[in-house]
């Protein structure tokens, strides 16, 4: 078993849409509410501090396995999609640094009931992070994915899977994997710990 710590640079803007509940106060309006509750979204610690869940990061890694399919050398047509899937954890969530307080929100006009072309649209307010970075820690318990690449062999499968993950499934709401644009990101160095 290895752990691994990425540091991750946003190259699009991260927005985050935790599921909360929202009480309306006395004579308050939908809209007032929404506005007065936003930072809702975000998941945070004690202290304020805005994190990526862990399982956000596992998710966009096994996401990105499953879409690259790459093929395990020697194995036929196996790919490595099931190590990444079981052979790795992510056991904590990575911090953005940042306050809730500090974080600015953007007003959409959206369906009311989620669904993409619904007949009602409501305005809804969501937090955005234009600019961030972090480091994951990745805990390797199924060392193929440790094996060198093999379209470049000075890297690893996992780091090759990493940037696909970051290029192609994203984190967040309104990721490239559900159509978006948001939550890409670069790997700027993996290090052994």
């Amino acid at each position: 078993m290895k752990t691994l710590i990425a540091k991750l640079r946003g190259v699009s803007p991260y927005s985050q849409s935790r599921h909360y509940i929202r009480e309306l106060e006395q004579g308050e309006s939908q809209d007032d509410n929404y506005r007065r509750t936003w930072r809702g979204h975000l998941h945070t610690d004690n202290a304020g501090m805005v994190f990526i869940p862990a399982n956000s990061l596992k998710n966009c890694l096994s996401d990105a396995a499953k879409f690259m399919s790459i093929s395990v050398p020697g194995k036929g047509k196996a790919t490595y999609t099931k190590n990444f899937e079981a052979g790795i954890m992510v056991a904590q969530s990575a911090p953005l640094g940042v306050h809730k307080d500090k974080v600015d929100f953007e007003a959409l006009f959206l369906p009311s009931d989620g669904r993409r072309g619904g007949p009602k649209r409501v305005m809804k307010y969501y937090p955005i992070i234009p600019e961030w970075e972090t480091e994951a820690e990745f805990i390797i318990v199924d060392e193929t994915v440790l094996q060198s690449s093999v379209k470049d062999k000075t890297r690893t499968v996992f780091q090759e899977v990493l940037e696909g993950a970051g290029q192609y499934i994203g984190i967040g709401r309104f990721r490239p994997r559900n159509n978006g644009y948001y939550g890409r990101f670069s790997v700027e160095s993996v290090k052994e710990v």
